[in-house]
């Protein structure tokens, strides 16, 4: 069963079931490969419906990344190692998601820092001084 569930953070875990997959064909050249085999993968989870996020990781997932996560993959030509990459891109989407800012914490300049500030300001000001015409 753990083989079933996807870490996302490390206090949340989707089951694979709750990812739905649509299969169809990549873009591009390819040949006849690719114009016979659906080898691009959408995957899509559906925020509200799901059972393993609780209620506040659900409105902060619907409010950043809305409410159907979607990646697409169409990089490689096997199937199999499409839906892996659009579950990893899934994945990440919804970690990024769920991450939750952490507050700015106001600082303040120090002393040292304020006096390198003045005296900068000062030096430049007297080169501009320096370079103006001499009065008549």
């Amino acid at each position: 069963m753990a083989a079933d569930l996807i870490r996302v953070t490390r206090s949340v875990s989707i089951p694979r079931s709750e990812i739905d997959f649509r299969f169809s064909r990549s873009s591009g050249p390819g040949g006849q490969h690719a114009q016979k085999s659906d080898t691009r993968v959408e995957a899509l989870f559906d925020v509200e419906r799901s059972l393993a996020l609780s209620e506040t990781q659900k409105r902060r997932v619907v409010a950043r990344a809305g409410p159907v996560l979607r990646a697409i993959a169409q990089d490689e030509r096997s199937q199999w190692r499409n839906r892996e990459l659009a579950t990893d891109r899934l994945v990440e989407e919804l970690r990024e998601a769920l991450r939750v800012p952490r507050p700015r914490k106001p600082t303040k300049p120090s002393k040292a820092a304020r006096e390198r500030r003045l005296d900068q300001k000062r030096r430049r000001g007297d080169v501009k001084r320096l370079r103006r015409p001499p009065p008549d």
